[in-house]
This record gives C-alpha cells, structure tokens and sequence, in this order.
C-alpha cells in the first residue's frame, strides 16, 4: 500500500529533518492467555515498495507469510524481542509489551534516528520516538514490524503446540478461543498459561 510508504517518506522528505534512518516497532500477543509477548523493530531500506504490505491483521496467514519473507529481503535491519509469560505475570502486559518493545530496539545493529511506535505509549529508550495510534494501518514500517511480531509468534505457539497438545496452541495461539477455555476447563493451566489473566485464574480452577 502507497501511502504506508508515503507515511514515513513523509519523516525523511517533508521536514530534512532525518539524515539517518527510521525504524518501526509493534509487538503481538498481548491478548492471548498464554505464551510470551513478541515485539519487532524494522529498518526497512528507503524509498521501497512492498507489495501487500499491511497491518498483519488485515492480511491471511499465507499472504501474512509472503509478505514477511519479502520485509526481510528489503530490510536494512530488524530485531526481535520477546517476553515470556512469567514476566507478563510478574510486571503486567502492558509493561511486558513495552519490556519486549524496548529489547527488539536495542538490538538493532544500527541505531535509528527516530523509532515509530504503534499506540500510545513511548518506551525506555534513548533514541526519538513517535507514538501513533493505529500506526500499523498508517505506517509502513510499523506494519513490516507487526507482521515479522505477528508470524514470529505464531511460529512459536505451533512449537509450544508439540510440547503441550491437549490446548491446541497451534490453532488459536493462546487467544481464547471456546476451545481454549474448554480446554483449561478440562486440563488445567499448563505451564506458559499467563496465571494472571482472569480467564485462566477462573477456568483453570476447575482444572
């Protein structure tokens, strides 16, 4: 999508003001009732185009996929971050979210200018940042950081899936789905269940 890659054109054309680069950053997965936070931080090369580039919910798992092997074709750099589910009980997701947020920036090999952030929260870092609500729809660099966040983690839950069968990880990826609360119901928490989410404090009771 054009005007993605316009969006942050803008930030390089409009004010002269960046010389360097421009990073985007979103994460995945502070819903789901089990299993870690996954952030990315994306450097995409300038003055690109990627075809169906998007918010990773708007697209299907197999475009979702396509897309994210050609973000890392024409990416200068990216990182992961991630946080697991002990975390997100110890400190809270939102503070989880940023944790994993604020890892995958740090990592990057070459520090941005300014980092785009998807939301309304700005994270522990020294470098110039921007918030943006609904920054996936809006800037391409935050949607080539939700999809590698997106198809990262997912990859992971279908692992975690082999470990632990009876929740069907690899359908729902932790959300919680009718399945997933049944499951709970039947079995219990399993050990990356986020004990602090309500669903699982009152379902896995019964376990």
């Amino acid at each position: 999508m054009k005007e993605l890659f316009d969006f942050d054109n803008s930030f390089y054309h409009s004010t002269g003001v960046l010389s360097g680069f421009l990073a985007g950053l979103d994460e995945a997965g502070r819903g789901p009732l089990a299993g870690p936070v996954v952030s990315a931080a994306v450097i995409l090369k300038k003055n690109i185009n990627i075809n169906k580039l998007n918010d990773s919910k708007k697209l299907s798992p197999l475009v979702r996929l396509s897309v994210y092997k050609e973000i890392i074709q024409n990416a200068v750099d990216w990182k992961i971050g991630i946080v697991d589910h002990q975390t997100i009980d110890r400190i809270n997701i939102l503070e989880a979210a940023k944790l994993s947020m604020k890892i995958a920036a740090e990592k990057l090999s070459i520090q941005p200018e300014l980092i785009l952030i998807d939301g309304n929260q700005q994270i522990d870092v020294k470098i110039n940042q921007k918030a943006i609500v609904n920054g996936d729809s809006k800037s391409a660099s935050i949607a080539a950081a939700s999809i590698i966040a997106k198809v990262t983690r997912d990859l992971l839950m279908e692992e975690l899936d082999k470990k632990f069968p009876n929740y069907g990880f690899s359908k729902h990826k932790g959300y919680g789905t009718k399945y997933h609360i049944n499951a709970i119901k039947t079995y219990g928490p399993c050990e990356i269940h986020r004990k602090s989410f309500k669903p699982v404090r009152v379902y896995g009771q019964n376990g």
